[in-house]
């Protein structure tokens, strides 16, 4: 199916500008909020093993937050392909300290997990969000959100990450994984989730191909038209490195910081809230750069009066 491209002009004013978290709002009014990764964890694909201490991980996540951050992501158990689960109690004993840490030093945190006993026990170290690549499929992870009135991001993944690349045929991958975060909203809201907490993300690198990837990012502008805010996660990841390969260029995950800067570029002008990205104060002038063009257009239109 071939689709028109987003314009400057297709950017919508009545898209959601705020996200209700558990202690406050943040809002996208005036800029696109960046989330900073950071991984506790031995082997993630970007930078496992990198800051598995305690306090070597408060140091790296006051360096995202100092650099400009709107939210740090603290994910104890690895997501990449193949990634084999992480138990429970490890996953707790990774990531809850660091959490708590950082959330009393004044950082806006979430939790990156699948697991209900994590999410809760991060929300009670001080998390505001609950970052589930799961989609909240588990019915204990819908109660935890909904009970502790917390943010929610909600993925669209396939299986689990040890599995999701197994299969990645879809009928239309950009309306197949719209249709999955338009019924999994819903779930959440019969569940109890205030639907201002409510924030989506299509799973880019989840179970899609190369080729799907970049269908997902060429079309932001649709999931952003479900409603809800959109978190846009494509940093450093392999499809990046596909296509910088096939320019000639080989890299390691942490040399796509440039990569991941397009990547960026093209959720702010598809309408997307919330990008996750390694390197923050690179995404911060790239994203801050886009705004200033799409809001620059979207006055220019006021003024002038055209639609």
């Amino acid at each position: 199916m071939v689709r028109r491209r987003l314009a400057l002009s297709d950017f919508a004013l009545d898209r959601p500008v705020e996200w209700q978290l558990r202690d406050r709002t943040l809002s996208t009014a005036d800029h696109t909020l960046i989330m900073g990764v950071l991984n506790v964890t031995p082997d993630s694909f970007s930078d496992g093993g990198l800051d598995v201490d305690t306090s070597g991980a408060v140091a790296r996540a006051m360096e995202l937050w100092h650099s400009g951050a709107d939210i740090i992501d603290v994910g104890g158990e690895s997501t990449r392909p193949g990634a084999d689960p992480v138990a429970v109690h490890a996953e707790m004993e990774r990531v809850v300290p660091i959490v708590s840490e950082i959330a009393a030093a004044g950082a806006v945190v979430s939790v990156d997990t699948m697991k209900p006993a994590v999410a809760a026990a991060a929300v009670g170290a001080g998390a505001v969000i609950v970052n589930d690549v799961g989609g909240l499929r588990d019915p204990a992870m819908l109660e935890v959100v909904a009970d502790l009135e917390v943010g929610a991001v909600i993925m669209h993944m396939r299986g689990e990450p040890r599995t999701m690349q197994a299969d990645t045929t879809y009928v239309d991958v950009v309306e197949d994984v719209a249709a999955y975060l338009e019924d999994r909203a819903q779930l959440a809201i019969d569940a109890g989730i205030d639907r201002r907490r409510i924030c989506l993300d299509p799973g880019i690198g989840f179970g899609k191909s190369h080729l799907q990837n970049l269908e997902l990012l060429g079309n932001v502008s649709r999931y952003a038209d479900i409603g809800f805010p959109v978190l846009i996660g494509a940093s450093r990841k392999a499809f990046l490195g596909s296509i910088l390969s096939a320019a000639g260029f080989a890299t390691e995950p942490a040399e796509r910081d440039s990569a991941t800067a397009a990547t960026v570029s093209a959720a702010v002008l598809g309408g997307a809230s919330v990008v996750r990205v390694h390197d923050v104060a690179g995404a911060l002038q790239v994203a801050r750069t886009t705004d200033a063009i799409v809001r620059g257009q979207l006055e220019s239109r006021d003024t002038s009066g055209r639609t």
